[in-house]
């Protein structure tokens, strides 16, 4: 059996990351259209699990993994600046829990 070597393994996550980035582009309004591919995956996965639907979050989780996705969300809600509602927190905190 073969296995994709490391490298192609990162670029293909980094070619999914710049797909979601591009199907998702009106959540990134903020941005100029030539910064967009530059977005970190931070800023990435809070604004797709704030304001992204069922199909971005989908293919955040298979994108940059569930568990990488839950540190980073555990990561931004642990400060004392919390840029998601609480529904939200409430929400992701629960699925995390049980599928991360």
């Amino acid at each position: 059996m073969e296995t994709a070597a490391p490298g192609n393994a990162s670029k293909s996550r980094h070619v999914k990351i710049k797909e979601l980035i591009k199907e998702n582009s009106s959540l990134f309004w903020y941005i100029k259209e030539d910064a967009k591919g530059n977005i970190s995956v931070e800023v990435l996965v809070e604004n797709i699990l704030h304001y992204g639907n069922e199909k971005s979050v989908k293919k955040l989780f298979d994108s940059v993994g569930i568990e990488k996705v839950a540190e980073i969300f555990y990561k931004q809600v642990s400060g004392s600046r919390i840029n998601y509602p609480p529904r939200t927190v409430h929400f992701f905190d629960l699925y995390f829990k049980k599928h991360a």
